[in-house]
Order: C-alpha cells, then sequence, then structure tokens
C-alpha cells in the first residue's frame, strides 16, 4: 500500500537530477499540492466521499496498519526513522505549548477559553512545523500537510474534539507516506510512537482544557473522543496467549498490561475518566467485553468504524480534500 499510496499519482516522472539510490518516491511534475477544502457540503455528496481516491487511501492507510501492528507489543522493538524523530519533536512542541497555556478562570466547568490561546498558536506555527518534519525537496507540500495536523487537534470554536479530528490525524500521517517522509518499514513507529504520543497530547488537552466531545452519541457511542486505538489495540491482542477480551473490564489486569497495550491505555484513560459501573457510563464497550476473541473485536470494529464514522455525514462534512487526499473517484 505504502509504495501504492507514493505511486499512483497521474504519470510518475523521474524528477531532473534525482539519482536511484536517492530511494526517494518520485512526486509526479504533474502534482500540484493546494490547500485542501471541503467537498461534502449536503448529505448527498456522501456517495462522491465514498467512491473517492480519499476513501480508498484513507481506508487502505487504516488497514495496512491494522496488519503491520497484529500481535505485536507497543514496546516491541521497531526501526525509529528520522521522520519520526522529528513528529516526536512535533508533538513535545505541541505538549510543551499546554504547560505554557494554564486554563483561565471561567464560570462554565467546560470548554475552558484557554485552549482557544493554545490552538492559536499551532493555527500561527503550523506550516513551519511541518516544514521541520518533511524532507526539503517537498517543501511544497507543507501547507497542504499542515491543514490536516491543525484539523487534528479539535475545534477551536466549541473547543470540542471527536472521531473526525482523529482522522485528520490520519490522514496527516497517510500524506506524510504519500510524499515519502513515512515509508513502509515506519509501520510500527507510526502507530506505537507517534500515533501513542499523538493521543498522550489529545488526552492532556482534553482534561486541561475539560474539552466537550464532538458528536458523542453519549453511552450508546464507543468512546467520547477516540476510535483508531481501539481498532489498531484490539489488532496488537490478536491470538495472545492469556488476555482476552472479557478481562479489559478487570482494572487489575488493565493497570498492569497498559504500556503494552494501546486498547488497555485507552480502557485505564476512561477509568480514570469516569465514575460509576463501566456497563453504565462505556456501555458499547461492556458488550464488546463479552465477544470471545480479539480477531472478531477487530473486524467487528472495523465495520463498526466505517458505519459510525466514515459513512458519517455529521463526520465527513469537515474533511477536506486535496491533492494527496482526492476527491476524484478511484480510477476503475
Amino acid at each position: 500500500l505504502f509504495a501504492h499510496l507514493s505511486g499512483n499519482m497521474a504519470e510518475v516522472e523521474q524528477q531532473s537530477g534525482s539519482s536511484p539510490e536517492d530511494d526517494v518516491p518520485p512526486i509526479p511534475v504533474s502534482l500540484s499540492f493546494m490547500v485542501p477544502k471541503k467537498e461534502i457540503n449536503m448529505v448527498p455528496d456522501m456517495g462522491k466521499w465514498k467512491r473517492s481516491q480519499a476513501y480508498a487511501d484513507y481506508i487502505g492507510f487504516i488497514l495496512t496498519l491494522n496488519e503491520g501492528v497484529r500481535g505485536k507489543k507497543l514496546t516491541c522493538e521497531y526501526k525509529v526513522s528520522e521522520t519520526v524523530e522529528k513528529l516526536m519533536w512535533l508533538l513535545n512542541t505541541l505538549d510543551r505549548w499546554i504547560d505554557e497555556t494554564p486554563p483561565v478562570d471561567q464560570p462554565s466547568r467546560f470548554g475552558n477559553k484557554a485552549y482557544r490561546s493554545w490552538y492559536a498558536k499551532l493555527d500561527q506555527e503550523a506550516e513551519t512545523l511541518v516544514s521541520a518534519v518533511i524532507p526539503q525537496d517537498r517543501l511544497a507540500a507543507a501547507p497542504e500537510i499542515a491543514l490536516y495536523l491543525k484539523e487534528a487537534v479539535g475545534n477551536s470554536t466549541r473547543i470540542d474534539y471527536g472521531t473526525g479530528h482523529e482522522a485528520a490525524f490520519a490522514a496527516f500521517l497517510c500524506c506524510l507516506c504519500k510524499i515519502g517522509a513515512l515509508r513502509v518499514d515506519d509501520q510500527l513507529a507510526i502507530v506505537f510512537k507517534v500515533f501513542d504520543r499523538y493521543l498522550e497530547v489529545m488526552r492532556k488537552l482534553q482534561k486541561t482544557y475539560r474539552m466537550e466531545p464532538a458528536g458523542s452519541q453519549g453511552v450508546w457511542g464507543l468512546d467520547d473522543f477516540q476510535f483508531l486505538p481501539f481498532i489498531w489495540g484490539s489488532s496488537q491482542l490478536i491470538d495472545h496467549p492469556t488476555l482476552e477480551p472479557r478481562h479489559f473490564v478487570d482494572e487489575k489486569i488493565v493497570n498492569e498490561n497498559h504500556l503494552d497495550y494501546m486498547f488497555l491505555e485507552c480502557i485505564k484513560f476512561i477509568n480514570e475518566m469516569k465514575t460509576g459501573p463501566f456497563a453504565e457510563h462505556s456501555n458499547q464497550l461492556w458488550n464488546i467485553s463479552a465477544v470471545p476473541t480479539w480477531s472478531k473485536v477487530n473486524q467487528g470494529l472495523i465495520r463498526m468504524y466505517r458505519a459510525e464514522c466514515l459513512e458519517k455525514f455529521p463526520v465527513i462534512q469537515h474533511f477536506k480534500f486535496g491533492s494527496l487526499l482526492a476527491i476524484q473517484p478511484v480510477k476503475p
């Protein structure tokens, strides 16, 4: 898929002056980057999204990573490339800005307005941050890719965060693969290092600024804020010798294993944030704990993600399309 991601754009031409041993997938000369824009404005537009190259690339990216992390622990050995190190630096920067922007005193408990100051800083610096991460010969892509980063941290008007913002971060990573900044052998680091660190920063944002869940389905949703770590996290647990889905409602088991498994890390955060019986505050997850195998959980979550996130107009209307994630239909 990564080869397909970087190679499927029009007629790929070798750029002048680069030699084959550079090992950078050539971006076709015919490709001009653009700032992504909204294309899904009404419910009938959803068909356009489902047929788009963007949808195929996005779901392909999610599923490739799902296979890549199968049966592996967060703490396993994997390659850490220079781009991954730079992405960690970027996320650490966002984290540091939270420390530098403490919540303000205000009457309402939720949606602390200091979040807007934090967001304004990202809005201003996003392109510079992205330019520091991508190869120098790909700098023209910075404005396009930076847009997905800005969309990945919540909404500054509503001070909320939800699966659409999470999807923008996955789109951001997908774009980095399409320009050749991230490669096939970065797969484990993308999920276990970059995405895991992204989740830490998002949890800190959610907690610090008391962000509202965006378009939450309350107890009927999987989780107030995230979805992807449950998919990839359940894949990590496939064929585990002892841990079964029924075990994740046991707090002791979660606390002993959360450093190895993203799914359990999510459960631990829910346990910290919510009070009362698990079956009441997280009904969907409670139901999932009754599924016999992690493989079945994983398949069910992928189906649910398509139906509840990728095929829901309120989520997808905010998705933006450019040259890397294109609204054009998949070529037959």
